[in-house]
């Protein structure tokens, strides 16, 4: 890597950091650039590059992990769409199912042992939505058909 790609991957992460430390504020392309140090429309294209995904998208994909959490703790669908930054429960929960394959409230419902059972830190990245993956219950499934189960 040259010195100017080091630099702009430097600028991205203090982007994806403020994504990640304030997903729950009012965040815009235009706010997330000026962390970067970065023209909005150069931003996103950048952010995706480096990362796969708008800025737009991967801070949903942060407020739809952080809301996950939420719903097995016994939060209100409303509730975890109000404190991970939404203001609109229509829109966060279209979103929430197109991430995840499932409404937040069928997400609710469900038991959720395996995941109480483990360290949050292992929680977290275990459960972590994949965009545009198959709901969990397929990707169990996935895996014991591989398996050869």
């Amino acid at each position: 890597m040259t010195p100017q790609d080091l630099q702009l991957l430097t600028h991205l992460r203090r982007a994806r950091d403020l994504i990640d430390r304030d997903y729950a504020k009012p965040l815009d392309v235009p706010t997330m650039a000026a962390r970067a140090l970065m023209s909005p429309s150069n931003f996103s294209r950048r952010f995706r590059a480096t990362y796969g995904e708008t800025p737009y998208s991967y801070l949903m994909t942060r407020r739809i992990e952080r809301a996950m959490a939420l719903l097995r703790e016994g939060h209100t669908v409303t509730e975890a769409c109000m404190a991970v930054g939404c203001t609109s429960l229509g829109s966060f929960s279209a979103k929430f199912a197109e991430v995840m394959g499932e409404s937040p409230s069928s997400y609710q419902r469900r038991e959720h042992p395996a995941v109480r059972a483990m360290p949050s830190c292992v929680a977290k990245t275990n459960t972590r939505p994949i965009r545009n993956a198959a709901s969990p219950s397929s990707r169990i499934g996935e895996a014991q058909t591989l398996a050869g189960q």
